[in-house]
């Protein structure tokens, strides 16, 4: 039964956690966020002010990031959907990298009367090393609390639907500009790739995961998502995937690069390609600078125009997603009495 009470009439034992990677607020703020990025270690200067400038080129105003505005738009979408059943529950949002960070977040739904949480990344593809952190911050301040953790849900079937809902009508409209074939080029963000491969092949490095664990699935649950979302738009005629925004830590980062990708399709005489990111669910500076910016001037060297189709931001297949993925969240939770 459906346990209520409380304030706002929400369930006072059970909610939902929506993590998300967090962004600062102003360009000011880059150096103190990029340090918790990258757990403190130092920042060649040379960075830090790359990383400004690109804010600053982005957002309205100017140098705002609209990460985590959309992210709290999200949550809030979500819980004003799960009012709907009987069981109001209350969504919280918890930020990795910026306030509000994740164990803040935490403790306050302890001190709310929270003991379970259905716990869902804002990115679905799962990294053992990315959502690992996040899935270890919730647990650091968890103590009692029951606690559901989605790994992943990179084929979840309403994302793809979200997801092909944009892509369908950015595509319709392309087409209808331009003469030629039109490809699509699915991206999600690049990771370096000692995070992604088998513990054995990391000597040296901290133990993320058990050795026989294998392969991380990042890569693999990024290229399942652009393969879902292409098989509901049949319409299109030729797909590629791509991995984006390699940062500038050393050592290699998983690919093709994007800058690979288009320069093959100039080769074949493509003048215009739709870019649809599936691995991010809301506007951020890899999106209205990383695509809208870089890659659109470096396609545009190339000879080939280049579009992308709407955010999700707050897509109403994407609510629908996150309502399922909570209430089967804490089903789980439910079963394991």
């Amino acid at each position: 039964m459906p346990r209520v009470g409380g304030t706002g009439g929400f369930s006072v034992k059970r909610a939902v956690l929506l993590l998300a990677h967090g962004t600062p607020e102003t360009v000011a703020e880059i150096p103190e966020y990029l340090r918790n990025v990258v757990s403190g270690r130092p920042m060649p200067q040379h960075v830090v002010g790359e990383i400004q400038h690109r804010y600053s080129l982005i957002g309205e105003p100017k140098g705002h990031s609209p990460l985590t505005d959309l992210s709290m738009e999200q949550a809030q979408l979500l819980e004003m959907e799960l009012a709907k059943s009987d069981e109001p529950l209350k969504v919280y949002l918890g930020m990795r990298n910026w306030r509000p960070y994740i164990a803040d977040v935490v403790k306050q739904m302890r001190a709310d009367g929270v003991e379970e949480a259905a716990v869902i990344c804002l990115a679905p593809q799962n990294s053992r090393t990315s959502v690992g952190l996040y899935r270890r911050a919730v647990l650091a301040e968890a103590g009692g609390m029951r606690i559901d953790f989605l790994e992943g849900w990179a084929d979840e079937p309403l994302l793809a639907d979200a997801f092909a809902e944009r892509l369908r009508t950015a595509y319709a409209k392309l087409k209808a500009q331009v003469d030629g074939p039109v490809p699509v080029l699915f991206t999600a963000h690049s990771v370096p790739t000692r995070t992604v491969q088998p513990q054995e092949a990391q000597e040296g490095q901290p133990k993320m995961w058990p050795a026989a664990a294998g392969p991380d699935p990042y890569a693999d649950d990024a290229r399942r998502t652009a393969e879902v979302v292409a098989e509901r738009v049949p319409e299109i005629e030729h797909w590629v995937f791509a991995f984006q925004s390699q940062g500038a830590s050393g050592g290699p980062w998983i690919g093709p690069t994007v800058e690979e990708t288009l320069t093959g399709l100039a080769a074949d005489g493509v003048k215009a390609v739709l870019l649809q990111p599936v691995g991010f669910l809301c506007d951020h500076v890899e999106i209205l600078y990383d695509i809208d910016i870089a890659f659109r001037e470096y396609a545009a060297g190339k000879g080939i125009r280049l579009e992308r189709p709407e955010s999700l931001n707050g897509s109403p297949l994407l609510t629908k997603a996150l309502e399922k993925l909570a209430r089967q969240g804490l089903e789980r939770l439910v079963h394991q009495d």
